[in-house]
């Protein structure tokens, strides 16, 4: 291992929540206004992770209002405080880009059934 790979390890973060694509959840971010720090919930859909090890990243996608909203978040960023997951989807791909054309009951994910 060279030294670069030793840094970037030290960086991850250590207890990150295990979650998959198509997981429904709740992502607790840390919001600095001014002085005061307080912690906003965007909670949503798992449609893509990419990269490895202090790169990575996962996209969360919601629909507010009727209209979808998307956020990519840094995986091992200080500002995401906790991970929630709410419900374990059960997919067949990767990346679920295609639900952005779908609207209401078809843009559901089927839930994953745990034995």
């Amino acid at each position: 291992m060279n030294i670069m790979d030793k840094i970037r390890k030290e960086q991850c973060k250590q207890d990150v929540t295990d979650f998959s694509t198509g997981d429904t959840v709740k992502v607790h971010v840390r919001i600095v206004e001014g002085t005061n720090e307080r912690i906003q919930v965007f909670a949503g859909t798992v449609i893509a992770r990419k990269g490895v090890g202090i790169q990575e990243t996962f996209t969360v996608r919601r629909v507010v209002s009727g209209q979808g909203v998307e956020r990519v978040f840094p995986l091992n960023s200080p500002r995401i405080a906790k991970i929630e997951v709410i419900r374990q989807g059960k997919t067949r791909r990767a990346k679920l880009y295609y639900l952005r054309t779908k609207i209401g009951k078809s843009a559901r994910v089927k839930e994953r059934r745990t034995v």
